[in-house]
């Protein structure tokens, strides 16, 4: 017999371990674990695979993703996490996922393809003027992308996100700056945003990933 506990809107810990209710039933992505549960079928979510799932294992207080939610997504790659995404903003919600690698995107459009939910764009963050007539205003941002400029990539697209909506950021150190200290790159990362965004929460992920930091931000202009 399963324990099943919502610990948020849409996300599920499962015997300890975090799911989310497929919204495309018998259907996987990354060849995750599907369960059923008296008729319901939930797609257990790897926290080795998705830093959004680590920082849940790991403590995560602030889930602004919820039912209806319009998300962007920026560095969607084949779609692991921005698949439980789509689960969790239902079919009244809009995944806008935004990849640059021409080889991720062909398997993140087989995964759009049956999420209806959920908008392929081929571009690079830097420049999100290029998909401005096509992102609408959205509730959340999630950012999970290798670039030395990770900070400025989200300030840019935070013309897309409401005032005192979430961001979520997963900052990877070594992307930026393999001299210095992960710990020093984080601080002036998030110095360098504070103009646009407050820091809700700072989660470590360890122990499934290493050198990263995932803020939670608040968009105050």
């Amino acid at each position: 017999m399963y324990e099943v506990k919502e610990l948020f809107d849409g996300v599920f810990l499962i015997d300890g371990k975090v799911a989310t209710m497929n919204l495309i039933r018998g259907r996987k992505v990354y060849n995750e674990t599907l369960v059923d549960i008296q008729g319901i079928e939930y797609r257990l979510w790897n926290p080795y695979r998705s830093k959004l799932a680590a920082a849940i294992m790991n403590g995560l207080k602030t889930f602004a993703i919820r039912k209806g939610s319009s998300v962007l997504y920026l560095g969607a790659s084949t779609g692991t996490t921005s698949s439980h995404v789509s689960d969790i903003v239902g079919t009244d919600g809009r995944v806008y996922a935004v990849e640059i690698s021409e080889r991720s995107m062909r398997d993140l459009i087989d995964v759009c393809e049956i999420r209806h939910n959920m908008l392929p764009i081929l571009e690079d963050a830097s420049y999100p003027e290029r998909y401005a007539e096509v992102v609408k205003e959205c509730d959340v941002i999630y950012q999970d992308v290798s670039a030395r400029n990770q900070a400025e990539i989200l300030k840019k697209n935070s013309r897309f996100l409401k005032k005192e909506g979430i961001a979520y950021f997963a900052i990877k150190s070594q992307s930026i700056d393999v001299s210095k200290h992960p710990e020093k790159v984080f601080k002036e990362t998030l110095e360098s945003i504070s103009d646009v965004f407050e820091v809700v929460e700072r989660i470590n992920l360890e122990p499934y990933d290493s050198m990263h930091l995932f803020a939670v931000l608040k968009k105050i202009v």
